[in-house]
């Protein structure tokens, strides 16, 4: 006699936007913010920007956050010299929002920025930390060919809340 082996079924997750779900207002809800507010965020991440401190990569990165309260907080990398203590712009941004406001925190919208004109998304981590508080966030940053803009759960598919 054979032995039959059990295999385990696939796990699926899925963050993104399904039919059937949205029929019955469960589906993910598409984030919009104006032209006029992404540049709002893009000239608070160029501003603060210009206080990273650097001194090991040389590379000045700044970030702002929009929240649901329409809020802008902005934040820049500090890097130290144990290099896992770094703190990256986004961090530092929603870290900043949170002392401030407190964890209720829902972000809408974050902008990433830095001094090279580089392509500069969010590290993992940060995306983590952006999922966090604001599954539904779009990011706007510098890609490959230009400027870019994603979801968060687009660069994050399988993020996770333990709410």
């Amino acid at each position: 006699m054979r032995a039959k082996i059990l295999l385990p079924k696939a796990v699926r997750r899925y963050n993104g936007r399904h039919s059937t779900f949205g029929k019955m207002g469960l589906g993910m809800q598409t984030t919009k913010v104006s032209a006029a507010m992404r540049e709002r965020l893009f000239r608070s991440a160029r501003k603060v920007m210009k206080n990273a401190y650097t001194p090991f990569s040389n590379f000045k990165v700044g970030a702002a956050i929009l929240t649901s309260k329409g809020q802008v907080f902005a934040g820049c990398n500090v890097e130290n010299s144990s290099y896992g203590m770094t703190n990256c712009a986004e961090r530092t941004a929603i870290f900043s929002a949170i002392a401030k406001e407190g964890p209720d925190l829902e972000i809408r919208a974050v902008a990433v920025t830095n001094d090279q004109g580089v392509p500069c998304s969010p590290c993992g981590a940060c995306r983590q930390v952006i999922y966090e508080f604001g599954p539904r966030a779009i990011i706007f940053y510098q890609g490959e060919n230009g400027p870019k803009q994603s979801l968060i759960t687009d660069l994050l598919p399988e993020g996770f809340r333990l709410k």
